[in-house]
């Protein structure tokens, strides 16, 4: 049966091909940048300092992405090296790019005078929102699919749209399309962010810590349908391990195929178990050591001057109110 599918090359200007995966990576990081700016103008941070982020925290983000997946895939490159900068093809990991985003994200609040967990929470519905968006690049190049499936479960089963179960068409062979799963996932993920937000009881850095508990969850059972895991020969109680943690998944899917040969770990699905955990214990440990006296509705308060986010004197920052209830002289220093 023939079937249409996308073109990953969304136009050309002259010798330079416009590839889709790059128009989408470049949507996610603005829709990305627009969320925090408006969530930083409540405390009255000014946009520039969420541009100038954007400026180094992508490049930061890619080239982390990048030099994660490659890392592991060095066998593949050895031959022709150049192909590793070849981003527009794919082959980037999404726990790479939080690494590198939050590395220069650690420098660059610093350097501003500003908390850590009280900027990374005003991103953390950025970071989500730009992971449900950038998975479509996935669609596009057809990469980071699942296992094998029926057409007529995508059909009738999932009542995907044409345009998408074409795509997942590979070879003649359909597959689970995974990419959909992790952006819907996403989704909610995102709705769910922006509520909690709101609540008067959010401790500062609990926001970003539940975006990693939530993003974890979805990929450690999304990861287990891929068959393009990043893997590693683990200890069989590891191995075993993951899988008992997966197994609810098989009451309706089969596990994407993972070759034995070349491991029997999921990279992607033990750091998802391991940042769970770690979330969970640092909500846990803030909390009880008073490090998160700070509530995420509190003023932000600029540490090198003493000053609220906004007020006069202090650089980088608009003329805003800062919401919240709190005083400057009763904000936490904590970086």
């Amino acid at each position: 049966m023939f079937t249409l599918q996308l073109n990953s090359i969304a136009f050309s200007l002259g010798p330079i091909d416009v590839h889709w995966y790059g128009i989408i990576l470049g949507t996610a990081a603005l829709v990305g940048l627009l969320l925090a700016v408006q969530e930083g103008k409540r405390f009255g941070l000014s946009a520039d300092f969420f541009m100038d982020l954007l400026l180094f925290g992508v490049p930061s983000a890619i080239i982390g992405a990048r030099l994660y997946y490659v890392a592991f895939k060095l066998d593949e490159y050895k031959d022709d090296p150049l192909q590793i900068f070849a981003v527009w093809n794919g082959g980037i990991a999404i726990y790479g790019a939080l690494i590198g985003a939050f590395l220069c994200g650690y420098i660059y609040f610093r350097m501003k005078g500003y908390s850590f967990w009280r900027i990374a929470d005003i991103c953390a519905p950025s970071l989500i929102a730009g992971q449900m968006i950038g998975r479509w690049g996935n669609f596009v190049n057809q990469e980071a699919y699942g296992g094998d499936v029926e057409e007529s479960f995508l059909r009738n089963t999932l009542h995907l749209p044409d345009w998408i179960v074409n795509q997942m068409n590979i070879n003649g062979v359909f597959h689970h399309p995974t990419f959909l799963y992790e952006s819907l996932w996403n989704l909610v993920g995102l709705v769910l962010l922006m509520v909690l937000r709101r609540q008067s009881f959010l401790r500062a850095g609990e926001l970003v810590l539940s975006y990693f508990i939530w993003y974890s969850i979805g990929r450690f059972f999304v990861e287990g349908l891929r068959t393009d895991s990043l893997a590693f020969e683990g200890a069989n109680w590891l191995a075993s391990l993951m899988n008992g943690l997966w197994s609810p998944m098989n009451i309706v899917f089969e596990p994407g195929y993972l070759d034995a040969a070349y491991g029997n770990v999921r990279i992607s699905q033990l750091i998802s178990v391991l940042l769970i955990v770690a979330a969970v214990i640092l909500i846990i440990v803030r909390r009880r050591n008073g490090m998160a006296k700070d509530r995420y509705l509190d003023p932000i308060i600029n540490y090198k001057t003493g000053l609220p986010a906004g007020s006069a004197g202090n650089s980088g920052s608009t003329s805003a109110q800062a919401p919240g209830t709190g005083s400057a002289d009763t904000q936490s220093k904590e970086q």
